[in-house]
């Protein structure tokens, strides 16, 4: 059953999506400090939504429209401004420094953003309470075996994120013209705000 646990969060870990854009483009830039804390942020995120599951306070989500709306509104909204940001920023002729003094930048500033984009996600909220249930042993306490299954996905989720910022990094040379940023930041704003559009438009 572990085993199985594993397969599927690990598949869904690799599986192209918001935490990777936001990542290979935080370090592709060259901000690594950033990408490391916004992977940090996001596994946070990860952590809290296990904890939740499994002291059951998330089944609210699926058993309370209104809260389900409320925290998917206020996800759009965030994804939406985020990704139109970089996009106005390219097309202003520069890309997006989130990362300067002037942002606040380095790595608490990548641990708020991807704290953020994660725990405003309400399906991952309701994936979780979807997901864990299924794996954790009839005779096993249930709070312990959700937290150590919310662990496992952090550490995989860990990993491939170590993957990524070594990536970038590789690639970090050919984006080091102020064009090539700029048309990174347009294809990942445009990436972001369509995750946002979606999630304000899916029930």
């Amino acid at each position: 059953m572990l085993w199985s646990f594993v397969l599927v969060v690990g598949l869904l870990t690799i599986t192209p999506g918001l935490d990777t854009a936001l990542i290979l483009r935080t370090a592709a830039v060259g901000h690594v400090r950033r990408a490391w804390g916004t992977a940090a942020g996001i596994q946070l995120g990860t952590l809290t939504w296990g904890v939740l599951t499994s002291a059951g306070v998330t089944a609210l989500l699926t058993a309370s429209r209104l809260a389900y709306d409320v925290l998917r509104w206020a996800g759009a909204a965030y994804l939406l401004w985020m990704g139109l940001r970089m996009i106005w920023a390219a097309r202003r002729g520069h890309g997006l420094d989130t990362t300067g003094p002037a942002a606040g930048g380095g790595l608490l500033s990548g641990v708020r953003q991807g704290a953020l984009t994660n725990l405003l996600n309400p399906k991952v909220g309701v994936f979780y309470v979807a997901l864990l249930p299924q794996f954790i042993p009839e005779s096993a306490p249930h709070f312990a075996w959700g937290v150590l299954l919310a662990g496992i996905h952090i550490a995989l989720g860990t990993v491939w994120s170590a993957l990524l910022i070594a990536f970038a990094a590789r690639i970090r040379v050919l984006l080091r013209a102020p064009s090539a940023t700029r048309v990174l930041d347009r294809i990942t704003g445009t990436v972001i705000a369509a995750f946002g559009l979606r999630l304000a438009l899916t029930d």
